[in-house]
């Protein structure tokens, strides 16, 4: 009898990255009469520019794009990524096949001297690579200095403790599952640091119409994280937006309604603009057509506002510094 072809997982070699592909692996190895499983590392656009901003690359999906092409090419079976990196129109003939349940999607602040956000001496250096938590941060703290952090989250973390900043910020979702909680000096809160589309969410994408991998992918559908990020990458896919914009959403469903949230600032953290809305979850079979609704509900309402003037100039204004 010829052995069973393994399940090839498609991942980034970083730490994190490698936690993700395993914990997918874990999950279907626990699965009755599982295939072997076997982790690929692809390297990514983001990996090959990791001393460059990313919003002056242009572009999207900087950590995504190469290994998904690697699955349309049969290369790869499995592709694992942390949601938020994905781009909201997906490659055709790929399958967002599972939604993880979700980890915090907080921010976090690392401080050298432990101090909060709110302690942090005047003209702190803060490191951070998103441009949506330097628009946060110059409306919480418009003293501090951003400075851009690139690389892997133990890097980072060395950078930190080599004295290149007095603190920095990264997502509480990849401390938590890397075992670095401990490392965390302060949670950031929904009122101040609205997480990024999606953060803390793993998503595991297949080829469109492979039954034969989606078997198992399928059953680790998480319904509450599959919601909440289709109303929140809804929101975003309807506002044009990406890693490039400053905006934060979040949603979450409690006992069956399904609220979202949205702020969206200038880089300069001036001309915020807010919105918020929510429904009830009454038939299992339109819950992903509502929830997509409710995504873009809000983004329409921030529209109709000003969103696109503002986003617009955000984009000119980084154009004109960009090297």
């Amino acid at each position: 009898m010829s052995a069973r072809p393994a399940l090839r997982i498609g991942t980034r070699a970083s730490a994190l990255a490698q936690w993700q592909a395993r914990h997918v692996e874990s999950l279907v190895r626990a699965q009755p009469d599982s295939p072997p499983v076997e982790l690929v590392h692809i390297r990514t656009e983001g990996d090959v520019h990791s001393d460059v901003p990313l919003w002056q690359l242009g572009g999207s999906a900087f950590f995504t794009k190469e290994i998904d092409r690697a699955l349309l090419a049969g290369t790869v079976d499995v592709a694992v990524h942390s949601l938020k990196d994905l781009a909201t129109q997906i490659e055709p003939g790929v399958e967002l096949a599972a939604t993880l349940p979700r980890e915090d999607p907080r921010d976090a602040l690392i401080s050298r001297s432990r101090a909060t956000l709110a302690l942090l001496p005047s003209g702190a250096r803060i490191g951070t690579s998103s441009l949506r938590r330097r628009a946060f941060l110059a409306r919480a703290r418009p003293d501090a200095v951003p400075v851009e952090l690139r690389g892997n989250v133990p890097t980072r973390l060395q950078r930190l403790r080599d004295g290149d900043y007095d603190a920095i910020i990264l997502a509480a979702a990849g401390l938590k599952r890397l075992g670095l909680a401990d490392q965390i000096t302060e949670y950031l809160g929904f009122g101040t640091f609205l997480p990024a589309v999606s953060q803390g969410v793993v998503g595991v994408c297949a080829r469109a119409g492979d039954a034969a991998t989606l078997r198992w992918l399928t059953p680790l559908d998480d319904r509450a994280a599959r919601l909440a990020s289709t109303a929140e990458r809804a929101l975003l896919r309807k506002i044009q937006g990406g890693c490039q914009v400053p905006l934060g959403a979040l949603a979450t469903l409690h006992e069956g309604v399904l609220s979202l949230q949205v702020k969206l600032c200038a880089l300069d953290g001036s001309g915020g603009m807010s919105a918020a809305g929510s429904l009830t979850i009454v038939d299992a079979e339109r819950s992903i057509a509502d929830a997509t609704a409710l995504g873009e509900r809000l983004a329409n309402d921030l529209l109709a506002r000003g969103a696109a003037a503002l986003i617009a100039r955000e984009r000119d204004e980084r154009a004109v510094e960009a090297p």
